[in-house]
């Protein structure tokens, strides 16, 4: 059973090692968004809370965001693990999902933070929104994420190091030696897919 939770600032790749992770590990990738994307096109009632709350502009409260990670969380292909993305956001969150995993009697194996230069972020993203004519993202934008990023994230990241949790990760790179390194590093914690 492994539980795993993979935090990087906008650019750093999370996405894409998040699938590869999730693969490895054979255990779903939960992210936030895509837990609120599913309950909006669901219709479900707590789907047409979040979509009133993200139409008007504002962040999903704590508590409803909780409520709907833990019930994700209980679905039938998180029973033998998971990989969060994007989830805890704040130390309301943290310490609700702490609350969640002790009630199972488990907590989570690793936090992996994708480490990258700043600088070598905003150029990725530039060239991919040029790529992708993302007129949006341009250098100001990019920095402000990253430093929007840098204030929500610091105060997880400093209660899952005070835990020993976390694995920094250097994020630059191809793809595929990113992967290998979260992999080695995650083994040297004897972390390592359960065969199948």
């Amino acid at each position: 059973m492994t539980r795993l939770l993979i935090v990087g600032p906008p650019g750093a790749g999370k996405g894409t090692q998040s699938t590869r992770l999730s693969e490895h590990f054979h255990v779903p990738s939960i992210a936030t968004g895509d837990i609120f994307r599913a309950n909006i096109a669901n219709k479900t009632e707590l789907g047409t809370q979040v979509s009133a709350i993200i139409d008007a502009g504002d962040f999903v409260p704590d508590a409803l965001t909780n409520h709907l990670v833990a019930g994700r969380l209980k679905e039938p292909d998180a029973a033998d693990g998971f990989l969060l993305d994007g989830y805890p956001r704040t130390t309301d969150q943290l310490r609700f999902l702490d609350d969640l995993l002790a009630q199972e009697g488990t907590s989570l194996d690793a936090v992996i933070q994708l480490v990258a230069d700043p600088d070598e972020l905003v150029q990725r993203l530039l060239k991919r929104a040029h790529e992708e004519g993302r007129s949006d993202d341009t250098e100001a934008t990019i920095r402000y994420r990253q430093s929007l990023y840098q204030r929500e994230t610091a105060p997880l990241l400093a209660v899952y190091k005070d835990r020993g949790l976390v694995v920094d990760i250097d994020a630059l790179g191809p793809v595929d030696d990113v992967a290998d390194r979260i992999s080695s590093a995650l083994a040297s914690r004897e972390i390592a897919p359960v065969a199948r």
